[in-house]
């Protein structure tokens, strides 16, 4: 399960998760560079509509919208969590630290193993971080047990 911040532009108008330019990166992260099918997993974001001017969500916001998405983890039992970003790690793990000590290593939340890494809106305007995000697809990719996909579908 990938859980994002909240949704933007596109998502709204949609109504479905990261269907934007963030989510064609993230789709790609899940296709070619895990090797499996979008519709294998499951995407969602902590606030379920976008903030006034995209703006950081407030803390009254994740306190109403917590509740669902709480509701959506029992539901799925997702085996592994991936945090998408500042906003979905620190909300669900309950911290202050930045991404750069979150990221790169294991985490839990209500025992489901969990890993951080950038939002793929950052990795749009931040081209380096990738290489990053990409070493942390690989540390969730190998807990999984899924071995990168051949270079020619990457």
């Amino acid at each position: 399960m990938f859980i994002g911040e909240a949704p933007g532009a596109d998502e709204d108008r949609t109504g479905e998760p990261f269907v934007g330019r963030a989510g064609k990166l993230l789709t790609d992260m899940i296709t070619k560079g895990m090797g499996l099918n979008r519709s294998d997993v499951y995407i969602a974001n902590i606030l379920k509509s976008r903030p006034p001017e995209n703006r950081d969500p407030e803390p009254a916001e994740i306190a109403n919208c917590l509740p669902y998405l709480e509701q959506q983890i029992a539901i799925v039992r997702p085996e592994f969590l991936c945090l998408l970003g500042r906003i979905a790690a620190q909300t669900l793990l309950e911290t202050a630290l930045s991404m750069g000590r979150l990221r790169g290593k294991w985490h839990r939340y209500r025992g489901i193993l969990t890993i951080v890494t950038y939002h793929p809106s950052y990795l749009l305007r931040y081209a380096p971080a990738k290489k990053d995000s990409w070493d942390d697809l690989q540390m969730l990719m190998k807990q999984m047990g899924l071995a990168p996909p051949s270079r020619e579908r990457r």
